[in-house]
């Protein structure tokens, strides 16, 4: 990496001047320039401000509970949580950082969802803050660069990220491509290897905290376009317009750097060349990270595969409402099912799409509108669908990066126009300030959503319709509400919703089907419908066999093999209260294969290998249930056991233990007597 980087930095900068720097072209971060530090304190303390709800906000339903709440790795000791956290692909990734940060947090916070939270907020206004810096430091204005840190802290599609545990991961990317974006300006300053390593080390971690920020070495390139300014190729003489055209004169960019046109014409295109050798470590560390996220997909079953026309149309039309969720974002969901891909739709979107495109490259004198654009394109495609993971069309998370490009282009492009047209500076403030107090309301209503688990999914089915997504997780709001027949209602519609071939059935509604079945079997056995319990658990473990069978070479989810444990005892509960042992026998020991069985479930099966005449068995499993919860009717089904095994002291022992333990010994007694049948 070093050589590469070394040799390409030398050969890249010949003939010419890095950026300059910031004290030349406007105020530092110093106390002795204070305007940058009070507009980067007022933007922390009115992100603060309308994001401080989120304090009191639950747990939500969607995986919150997978990466946080049942997630035992995070408990561990510290060596066994890092081993853990570089070497596993639970839930279809690999971004160690993050479960390391989430394992910070539950140390700190334990199961309090307000820590887990704040945490969240903290990391969104570091990332607004960084944002401010980066774009004054390069650029050196301090107004736009506020405007652009403002748009995207308060902008309601980055409600989501930020109101959502589980995706720390968001907001630790972007926090480590921000740092390595103003590394790459201090790197760029003086090319040096150590300054190159810094940039190289920031951007690994935020490739282990999530990879939606691959694209990070294209990024720096349109960097270097601008506003650095390492690099201009000449005008074609055949074409009127070019993106890489050189700047005309302009007395608005007055105190920022021009490259003068007799050198970009004779080393314009070497240098280009040599600046993308400059990015060859970074483009290593990419496809390294490629390799890791496609094999974490990949072994757990992620992979869904539309037809190729289908994934292009849909990214087409997503791009277009990714545009219009930034500039109206009033109709926001947590989960954008694939929309029905009509030909005006997805004609309509690519027009748009070359439309903005063409007036970018007619517009190539304004090289931020190019950099803007192409960083909203670029930054989106790793998550646009093209290679499609999951079964939702967009989401408002996959935008906390890529709206910053349309940010930049909107403020620079009206700042300017204002400029030409030396308009007051009040024709800019007043409609700023406007624009940020409504997306500050429409972010605290947007945020509100998610205070209440049945709230917020309750608006979903009114955004998006019944999808089995939104079933289920508004059915597990509600029955944690303690609304049990409604969430009963929404469990069945998920299970209706599960096609009839097993070809069709992808990782995502496997694992949510499996979880409404076994909500449904749980409830028919508590409700005495023991037969038609045991009916929804079948169902569970034919959801992971078929799982099994159509993904060969997949990791079965975490979730299915959970919940195939969780199925199999119930079914050992249920046929035991139908009497019908060898099953109940025969399922207890499948599930224990999987997960550990609780005390009760110990006892059935230790009663099930009693009737069944294994005696050294009863023995162990009676011997477990009680290590794991002391009970006057563990201690006597142990004691009888060993009676009939002929080791009398230790059942004399073992009833001495129920004696002490008992509050009436002769219920204890008949107790047992009816559940061995002796």
């Amino acid at each position: 990496m070093t050589a590469v980087a070394s040799k390409a930095a030398k050969r890249g900068t010949k003939g010419q001047t890095g950026p300059k720097p910031a004290s030349s072209r406007a105020s530092r971060f110093t106390l002795a320039s204070p305007h940058p530090w009070i507009a980067a304190v007022l933007l922390a303390l009115v992100t603060i401000g309308v994001y401080l709800p989120v304090h009191g906000h639950p747990f939500f339903t969607m995986d919150d509970e997978q990466y946080v709440v049942n997630n035992a790795h995070l408990r561990g000791g510290f060596a066994e949580t890092v081993g853990w956290a570089f070497t596993t692909y639970d839930l279809a990734n690999w971004h160690p950082v993050t479960w390391l940060s989430h394992a910070a947090d539950v140390h700190l916070f334990q199961l309090d969802p307000a820590g887990h939270h704040d945490v969240n907020l903290l990391f969104h206004v570091i990332n607004a803050l960084l944002l401010l810096w980066v774009l004054q430091r390069a650029t050196g204005k301090l107004g736009r660069s506020f405007m652009v840190a403002a748009l995207f802290a308060l902008h309601p599609v980055n409600v989501e990220t930020v109101a959502w545990i589980a995706e720390r991961k968001t907001l630790l990317s972007m926090m480590f491509f921000l740092l390595a974006l103003g590394a790459y300006r201090w790197y760029a300053q003086k090319p040096q290897v150590g300054r190159y390593a810094v940039v190289a080390i920031l951007y690994a971690l935020g490739l282990m905290a999530k990879p939606q920020i691959i694209t990070f070495p294209f990024v720096l390139l349109l960097w270097d376009y601008w506003p650095l300014e390492r690099f201009a190729f000449r005008r074609s003489p055949a074409l009127r317009f070019s993106l890489f055209a050189p700047r005309q004169k302009d007395a608005g960019r007055s105190g920022e750097k021009r490259i003068a046109k007799s050198e970009q014409r004779s080393s314009g295109d070497k240098r280009f060349l040599w600046l993308v050798l400059e990015k060859v470590p970074l483009f290593v560390l990419s496809l390294g990270s490629a390799v890791m996220t496609m094999r974490a997909q990949g072994q757990a079953g992620a992979m869904r595969y539309y037809p190729l026309s289908v994934r292009l149309s849909n990214a087409i039309v997503s791009y277009a409402h990714y545009i219009g969720n930034a500039l109206w974002p009033t109709r926001l969901a947590v989960f954008y099912p694939h929309p029905e891909l009509i030909a005006w739709r997805v004609g309509g979107s690519l027009l748009l799409l070359l439309g903005i495109t063409a007036l970018v490259l007619l517009r190539g004198n304004e090289r931020y509108l190019a950099v803007g654009w192409f960083w909203f394109l670029g930054t989106l495609v790793p998550m646009i669908g093209i290679v499609q993971v999951g079964e939702q069309a967009m989401a408002d998370r996959y935008a906390y990066v890529s709206l910053v490009g349309l940010f930049l282009m909107i403020c620079w492009g009206l700042a300017q126009l204002a400029e030409q047209r030396r308009a007051s500076r009040v024709w800019l403030v007043a409609p700023s300030c406007m624009v940020l107090i409504a997306l500050a309301v429409l972010t605290h209503r947007q945020l509100s959503y998610w205070s209440n688990n049945v709230k917020l999914w309750s608006h979903m089915m009114t955004m998006t319709g019944g999808t089995y997504e939104v079933e289920e997780n508004l059915g597990v709001a509600l029955l944690e509400s303690g609304q049990t027949a409604p969430a009963m209602e929404h469990f069945g519609r998920v299970t209706a919703l599960v096609p009839a071939s097993p070809a069709a059935i992808g990782r995502e509604l496997a694992g949510y089907a499996a979880v409404a079945h076994l909500y449904l079997g749980a409830n028919d056995q508590h409700t005495g419908h023991t037969a038609e319990a045991i009916a929804h658990y079948r169902k569970v473990l034919a959801l992971a066999h078929d799982f099994t069978v159509e993904n060969r070479g997949a990791k079965v989810p975490p979730v299915l093999i959970r919940m195939k444990a969780v199925a199999l005892s119930n079914m050992g509960d249920a046929y035991f209260t139908l009497r019908d042992f060898p099953n109940a026998k025969s399922s207890y020991e499948a599930a224990a294969q999987l997960a550990p069985l609780t005390a009760h479930q110990w006892m059935g099966l230790g009663i099930a290998e009693q009737r069944a005449g294994d005696l050294h068995a009863a023995i162990e499993a009676y011997s477990r249930a009680t290590r794991m919860q002391v009970s006057d009717v563990g201690f006597l089904l142990l004691a009888q056991a060993l009676d009939e095994s002929g080791r009398t002291q230790e059942a004399e022992a073992a009833r001495q233990q129920a004696r002490l333990i008992t509050p009436d010994f002769n219920a204890a007694e008949q107790q047992v007597k009816d559940l061995v049948g002796r």
